[in-house]
């Protein structure tokens, strides 16, 4: 079982890959991220959930970054978020799929597709060599996550909903 704030390659040597960190710092500051790794070289947010809390269990509150386990598991951690309606979830842009119409098209504000794929990195915080193996789109529940989204200067293509 893939670990929380994970993602799932057959080619890596690890199940856990962290968000890079400039994408955090483009987005603002964040309440909370309810599924992190325990082992973190930088913060996603104030507050920080590990396995060890149960993230999809414990309180969300505030404006909530969201890097979910890229497994079966994602899309009930999507429709967590978009029943919290504040927050930034990174995610697969596999926007043909049932879980993707759900949690983003019919939920979310504003998606971000970005541009390229982007390099996870390791808990020790060493970018992976190998591209995420798929495009990645950045869905924002609230206009102020979608301003946040527009305004980020990240490479891609914006569109509000």
């Amino acid at each position: 079982m893939p670990s929380m704030g994970s993602h799932q390659s057959a080619r890596m040597k690890s199940d856990t890959w962290l968000t890079p960190p400039k994408i955090i710092a483009a987005l603002g500051r964040f309440d909370l991220d309810p599924c992190c790794p325990s082992s973190m070289p930088w913060r996603t947010a104030d507050r920080c959930y590990s396995k060890a809390t149960d993230g999809l269990k414990a309180q969300w509150f505030g404006r909530v970054w969201l890097n979910p386990p890229y497994s079966r598991d994602a899309v009930t951690w999507l429709r967590r978020m978009a029943a919290h309606g504040d927050g930034i979830a990174l995610v697969f842009a596999r926007t043909e799929t049932e879980w993707f119409f759900e949690t983003v098209w019919d939920a979310a504000t504003a998606v971000l597709f970005l541009k390229g794929r982007i390099h996870f990195h390791y808990e020790n915080g060493d970018r992976a060599e190998a591209n995420a193996g798929a495009p990645s789109v950045l869905a924002a529940y609230g206009a102020r996550n979608a301003k946040a989204l527009r305004v980020s200067g990240i490479a891609g293509r914006y569109l509000g909903l």
